[in-house]
């Protein structure tokens, strides 16, 4: 064989191997920007989840606590808010101020022993509570996916292909300087 042909199938055989792990690496890009697409989509679910049932807890508390209605329109529009936020970023602003009610109105359920004992409104909390606990959960898996996605575009040589495709950053949901504080009621 001669020397010509063996160096001729030496660099087919490297770009042969520079394609599969060009493919390879674009892939797994487009796999992990999908994952956070539907990471964020699985929050989504459950936010819709828990919105639904804030009318019919927002309902039950208005019997009890009549003059409760700044804490009970805080919800409605935080709600309201998040329903027409136009990016992610305002969705995770907007889920904050909501988050922030909710937790007051559970507080006021305190001063409110009729309501408290209220079989609507326990079962309401409970379903609520659990729909807090699947979020904090998606957003942790969110956050989780962000990062591995994240990793990919920065880590050499894929933040190569990154940016020969303009593959871009992602969010990750962030708790505001407001949710980092205990939420203070006052009567």
């Amino acid at each position: 064989m001669k020397t010509s042909t063996i160096i001729i199938i030496c660099v087919v055989v490297v770009i042969v191997l520079l394609l599969f792990w060009f493919i390879k690496t674009y892939n797994k890009l487009v796999s992990l920007r999908n994952r956070v697409k539907d990471q964020w989509a699985q929050i989504d679910v459950q936010l819709k989840r828990r919105f639904d049932l804030i009318p019919n807890l927002v309902e039950t508390v208005k019997g009890y606590a009549t003059h409760e209605s700044d804490t009970l329109e805080a919800i409605v529009n935080a709600r309201n808010k998040y329903v027409g936020a136009a990016s992610k970023e305002d969705q995770m602003a907007s889920d904050v101020e909501l988050t922030q009610a909710v937790s007051k109105l559970f507080a006021l359920a305190e001063a409110y022993p009729d309501l408290k004992a209220n079989t609507n409104f326990q079962e309401l909390q409970t379903e609520i509570s659990e729909t807090e606990s699947k979020i904090a959960s998606a957003r942790q898996f969110y956050n989780d996916t962000v990062l591995m996605y994240t990793n990919k575009l920065e880590a050499f040589p894929s933040n190569i292909i990154a940016k020969l495709f303009k593959f871009k950053k992602e969010a990750f949901f962030q708790a505001q300087d407001e949710e980092r504080k205990n939420v203070q009621v006052k009567f």
